[in-house]
């Protein structure tokens, strides 16, 4: 194998053609940079150098081989700036999964944009999939972070930071005799079917739903369904039911529908940044960092 010092030492005197000048560039003896070339052409097989008692001139080999040279100590040199930047966080990549309604939080957007200012070269690869989903993907690795509504099992062994809690907010069509109200209790949705998304998608927001209604000890009139929180508001639109929505959904500006705020003191839902308790890359290190900080 080629010694890396020995390309230095004739990238040197091929530059200088002069033993002595290349020495000194290098703070190296003579007689020593003399034999390192010297071993390096007994390795190579053939000669780099002519020398005379007043000239250094490349050989033919030599001349061929410069590139060679040349190109194996850019590759290094790329290869020793990439490590330190993946060190650091720099560079690389960072795969972030998020539950539906989290791609409408200003928070998620602004933790993005951050991200992408602060660390230009992580390619950022953005999952939708459903909270129960992710939890799996952390573990093998397929995500690094997961935004979620809902928190992991202690016994999934993931580490979870909560964010935020979010208002929730009523989602109605504008021909519901409520949408008049300046805010309206869950007790007034009994005769309305709540649309959800479906019962087997894994998502905090059902669970949270469900919830509020058991503590109220009301009965939840389960409407249609929808996998995506812009499909559950076309629902809304639709006049198939209302919503129990993140109050960020209030972005989705839809003809026919409007957003009410609940009167019960418990309609809040979490936002949630998950990540593997070990083992997490410095992007995701940093990443985490960012969205922990509070929004402007």
């Amino acid at each position: 194998m080629l010694d890396l010092r020995k390309l230095r030492y004739f990238l040197a005197v091929a530059q200088a053609l002069h033993f002595g000048r290349a020495a000194q560039a290098l703070h190296l003896a003579q007689p020593a940079l003399t034999r390192q070339i010297s071993a390096l052409e007994a390795q190579l097989g053939f000669s780099l150098f002519e020398r005379s008692s007043r000239n250094v001139s490349l050989t033919v080999q030599g001349q061929a081989f410069v590139p060679y040279a040349r190109n194996v100590i850019e590759q290094l040199a790329l290869a020793e700036t990439m490590a330190a930047r993946l060190a650091s966080g720099m560079a690389g990549h960072l795969s972030l999964g998020y539950a539906s309604s989290v791609a409408l939080s200003d928070r998620f957007t602004q933790a993005i944009q951050r991200f992408a200012q602060a660390f230009p070269e992580v390619q950022l690869n953005l999952i939708e999939q459903a909270s129960m989903n992710q939890w799996a993907q952390l573990r093998d690795g397929t995500l690094d972070i997961g935004l979620s509504r809902l928190p992991p099992p202690a016994e999934h062994n993931l580490h979870t930071d909560t964010l935020e809690h979010e208002p929730l907010l009523l989602a109605l069509p504008v021909s519901d005799p409520l949408s008049d109200q300046a805010q309206v209790s869950l007790a007034q949705l009994q005769q309305r079917p709540v649309i959800l998304y479906p019962e087997q998608h894994g998502t905090g927001l059902n669970l949270a739903i469900e919830t509020l209604f058991a503590n109220a000890g009301l009965a939840l009139h389960r409407g249609p369904s929808g996998q995506q929180t812009t499909t559950i508001i076309a629902l809304v639109a639709a006049g198939q039911g209302v919503a129990v929505v993140p109050a960020c959904t209030s972005a989705l500006e839809r003809k026919g529908v409007c957003y009410r705020p609940l009167s019960d003191a418990d309609a809040h839902i979490a936002l949630h940044a998950i990540s593997r308790r070990h083992g997490r890359s410095r992007a995701a290190e940093a990443f985490l960092a960012i969205i922990n900080q509070p929004g402007p």
